[in-house]
């Protein structure tokens, strides 16, 4: 996957995306992906099933927010700030 060489962003087909922010660590990371990828699929079964998508897509924006790809950028923040939306997107989206 291509980089900026700042690191702030991942380039998909020439497009720039926001990346990740690099300081979370692994463990938090893989629980706020996987939360996401969930979001994303109950985003496509409530439109196939013709219920309200809303629910689901406010999970993924809660995702992208904690992973820093979405809201204040990650380099504008300090790094308690930083930690502080991540475990926060931790606490809400981790299931059970």
């Amino acid at each position: 996957m291509e980089t900026t060489e700042d690191g702030r962003y991942i380039v998909v087909d020439g497009r720039r995306w926001r990346a990740t922010d690099p300081a979370i660590p692994e463990e938090a990371a893989a629980i706020l992906r996987k939360a996401l990828m969930a979001a994303r699929r109950a985003v496509g079964a409530a439109l196939r099933a013709g219920d309200d998508p809303a629910p689901a897509r406010a999970r993924v924006q809660a995702a992208k927010v904690a992973l820093g790809e979405r809201g204040t950028p990650w380099w504008e923040q300090t790094l308690e700030q930083r930690r502080n939306r991540w475990e926060q997107g931790v606490r809400e989206l981790e299931p059970g």
